[in-house]
C-alpha cells in the first residue's frame, strides 16, 4: 500500500471535508484554516493548516469561539500538520495532550480477516437494549458513566435505521447473554473509508481473539459496501494486532484538550 497517497486522500476527503459547522468564517475566495466539528456531545477542530504567522492568531480565535460551548473541547492534532511547533504552541495556549494514537490505515482487499472464536458470537446494535450492553462494557473497561455517549450513539443508529448505507453500524460479542467486547464501524458517504472506534472488551475476555474478530467483523460490513480503505486511531495495545492483520501505519494523532473550566 502507497501510504503517503493513502494519507493524502484521508487528508481530502476525510479531514478536509469534516462533520463539522464551520470553517473559521473564511472570506470568499480564500482557503480555510480550520474546520470544526460541533456536536451536542462533542466538539473539535479536526483540520488545521497553519503558518508560523498566523498559528497564535488562530489558536486564541477557535479558544474564544469554543468559549461559549460549556463543554470540554479537542484540537486534533496530526504529525504532518503545520507549523512544525504546533503541539508547543497549543500547549502555550493553555490545551492539554492526552495520550498519542497512530492513524493506521488498511487496504480492506488485504486484510487477514477472522471470525469469533468458539462459543462467542457478534450482534449488531439496534435499539436500546444493545445500547445498555455497549455502555455496560465500557463503563467497566474505561470507568465513569458513558450513557450519555450511548444515548447519542443510539440517535445516530436510528437516524440511518432505513437507509441502504447506515452512517454507523454498533456491535456487540456476546458470551452466552453477558456483552463482553464492542466497537462500531463508521462509513463515510462519499469517500474510500471507512473508520473503526470504540473497541473494548473486558479485561477477563481478552487474549481470546475477540479484538481480531471485532475488526474483521467491522472490515467484511465496510468491503460488502464497496468501502476500499478501514482507518483506526489505534492505542498502542492494539497497534501490534492490527499491524499483524494488515493495518499500515501513516501518522501519529494527538487529542490536544482545551476544558470548559480553563
Amino acid at each position: 500500500m502507497n501510504t503517503a497517497a493513502v494519507l493524502a486522500a484521508f487528508d481530502e476527503q476525510q479531514r478536509r471535508t469534516g462533520e463539522g459547522e464551520g470553517a473559521d468564517n473564511p472570506e470568499p475566495g480564500r482557503e480555510p484554516r480550520v474546520l470544526v466539528t460541533v456536536k451536542p456531545e462533542w466538539a473539535a477542530v479536526t483540520w488545521s493548516r497553519l503558518t508560523e504567522a498566523d498559528a497564535d492568531e488562530v489558536i486564541a480565535a477557535q479558544i474564544e469561539r469554543m468559549s461559549g460551548l460549556g463543554l470540554d473541547w479537542e484540537w486534533k492534532y496530526y504529525s504532518y500538520d503545520t507549523p512544525a511547533d504546533l503541539p508547543d504552541r497549543l500547549r502555550a495556549a493553555g490545551l492539554q495532550d492526552a495520550d498519542p494514537e497512530t492513524l493506521m490505515v488498511a487496504d480492506l482487499h488485504e486484510l487477514e480477516l477472522v471470525g469469533p472464536p468458539e462459543g462467542f458470537r457478534i450482534e449488531p446494535v439496534t435499539d436500546a437494549a444493545g445500547i445498555a450492553r455497549m455502555v455496560t462494557v465500557h463503563n467497566e473497561v474505561f470507568g465513569g458513566d458513558h450513557q450519555a455517549w450511548g444515548d447519542a450513539l443510539l440517535r445516530q443508529i436510528e437516524a440511518t435505521a432505513g437507509d441502504e448505507v447506515p452512517s454507523v453500524v454498533g456491535l456487540v460479542v456476546m458470551d452466552g447473554d453477558r456483552a463482553v467486547s464492542t466497537g462500531r464501524v463508521n462509513f463515510h458517504h462519499g469517500t474510500d473509508f471507512a473508520s473503526i472506534w470504540g473497541g473494548s472488551t473486558l479485561p477477563g475476555r481478552r487474549g481470546r481473539g475477540l479484538f481480531r474478530a471485532l475488526v474483521s467483523h467491522r472490515a467484511r460490513l465496510a468491503l460488502d459496501l464497496g468501502y476500499r480503505y478501514l482507518r483506526v486511531d489505534a492505542a498502542a495495545m492494539s497497534r501490534p494486532i492490527l499491524q499483524r492483520m494488515g493495518f499500515h501505519e501513516v501518522a501519529t494523532t494527538v487529542p490536544f484538550i482545551h476544558h470548559a473550566s480553563s
